[in-house]
């Protein structure tokens, strides 16, 4: 089955005279060739970083031999990859305002029991129902939780290991090898990479249209640590999505815990790599809704072919740590991305959004709109938003426009909007602007009659009113709306 797909990567070692290591290098002979280290070990390796990489090597070499040529050959890269990886501190400029150490100071485990067939998840965002619906538990596909009888024909939706031979098949193979060849990722992409359990695949052939009723792509994490146990287990979800030439292909990405999970600790470590082809539309919206005591890091990296149209509608709520690393890049002349993004961080949370978006070719056109709430003294919000025109990037128009809303003294939120152009005929703007609520809204509306607090509610909803009317279905809208609510009315405990 597609949902069980492992393998062993040929991540190195040190000297062989280690007991351990000479068993697992006996354990694994069979399944992949195992080469030997060409650089010191102590000298270019972080110890924790290794530990984890060699954790979740063990864990995937129980069926190494059924594991999918794709899947072994992203675990092989990303395991060399990490030898050069350090886990980053404060002083590293791209989480200078945030803080990991509570996951290092963790002991991570990789989630070790494979996901039941029968489990119980929660209704869709909105209670809607789709006809089109892929499930991942802990990373990995469960097809029998998943519904997909009803797709287009030449469409795959699935586990990388059931993908017949042919363009899909190639398709995939080329943009993994795009993302080996990406050197903006860090070093969470690379520890997704070597422990990826599965690979899902999205593939929309030339001319399909998913649009009237979305694809749902429900990704849960159910195995975690009890708190105060200093255990967190870490799952890392794989996806590709490739929407080819004309296609049209709406999909509602979701991502939380299954019941129970509020009580556990746990680290959702997601990667999502797109391919957007010539003239082709994706209609992207992402909701996150981890429990209050996991640590969610997801990378999206989304490439646009000529002509095409990307948009996406983030709504990200949950988490101790939620952490978002989107990059987008135009590879195409007349290409056009619209980003909206609203990130609500309460008590004790850190909701980060760090972006970046290179427009490369002739009439691009851009917008990103984020949106923070920070509710709450001890919560911290931070947003650093890149937008990059470049050389041949003409008569590109781009726009760039981040707010945040801080409720309670203390609150903190840290932005950086950043906008290079190295293009001379262009049309380019961005702003940025951090406040509480001020008195003469309030006042409006207390002049006809409304009491504060009941102004003040409403005012606060309205702020992130703008990203949610962009979800694309009412029902998805109403749903989300209805979680924010609940969230604003909560008491912080």
């Amino acid at each position: 089955m597609a949902g069980y797909c492992c393998g062993s990567s040929s991540l190195p070692r040190p000297a062989a005279g280690n007991a351990a290591f000479r068993r697992r290098e006996t354990r694994t002979r069979n399944a992949v060739r195992f080469r030997r280290p060409t650089v010191v070990f102590s000298a270019l390796s972080d110890p924790f970083v290794l530990e984890i990489a060699e954790k979740l090597e063990d864990s995937l070499s129980v069926n190494a031999g059924d594991c999918a040529v794709p899947l072994q050959k992203l675990r092989d890269v990303s395991s060399q990859s990490l030898l050069s990886r350090s886990w980053p501190s404060l002083k590293d400029e791209p989480f200078r305002f945030t803080d990991t150490s509570f996951l290092r100071q963790s002991r991570i485990l990789p989630v070790s029991v494979p996901p039941s067939p029968s489990l119980e998840l929660p209704v869709m965002a909105g209670g809607s129902v789709s006809p089109h619906v892929l499930v991942v538990v802990d990373g990995r596909v469960v097809p029998s939780l998943s519904e997909l009888s009803s797709l287009p024909e030449g469409v795959y939706v699935g586990g990388v290991s059931d993908l017949p031979p042919g363009p899909a098949s190639e398709r995939v193979l080329e943009v993994l090898a795009q993302g080996d060849a990406f050197h903006g990722g860090d070093l969470f992409w690379d520890i997704n990479g070597a422990g990826a359990p599965d690979l899902s695949v999205v593939y929309v052939p030339a001319g399909v249209r998913i649009v009237d009723e979305p694809l749902f792509l429900r990704f849960f994490s159910m195995e975690g640590g009890e708190i105060g146990t200093n255990s967190l287990f870490v799952s890392n979800p794989r996806t590709v999505v490739v929407v080819e030439k004309g296609a049209e292909l709406a999909i509602v990405e979701e991502h939380l815990g299954i019941d129970g999970s509020d009580s556990k600790c746990y680290w959702s470590n997601s990667v999502m790599e797109i391919v957007v082809g010539d003239g082709a539309t994706l209609s992207h919206s992402y909701l996150q809704q981890q429990s209050r005591n996991a640590a969610h890091i997801k990378w999206t990296f989304t490439k646009q072919e000529s002509s095409s149209v990307y948009e996406l509608t983030e709504v990200s709520t949950g988490g101790r740590l939620g952490r978002h690393n989107l990059h987008v890049q135009q590879m195409g002349p007349d290409t056009r991305t619209e980003l909206s993004t609203f990130q609500m961080s309460r008590s004790n949370q850190t909701q980060d959004l760090h972006s970046k978006l290179v427009l490369e070719h002739p009439r691009g056109f851009s917008r990103q709109l984020h949106k923070c709430i920070v509710s709450y003294s001890s919560g911290q919000a931070v947003f650093d938003g890149n937008v990059k025109v470049n050389r041949y990037a003409q008569q590109t128009d781009a726009g760039q426009l981040t707010r945040s809303l801080l409720l309670a003294p203390r609150a903190t939120v840290n932005v950086k909007p950043n906008l290079q152009i190295i293009a001379d005929d262009v049309k380019c703007s961005h702003g940025a602007a951090i406040s509480d609520l001020e008195e003469d809204q309030l006042f409006y509306f207390q002049a006809r009659g409304i009491d504060r607090d009941t102004a003040r509610e409403a005012l606060i909803f309205s702020f992130g009113a703008e990203v949610l009317g962009r979800l694309p279905y009412e029902s998805l809208r109403k749903g989300v709306a209805s979680h924010i609510k609940t969230l604003l009315s909560a008491k912080e405990p």
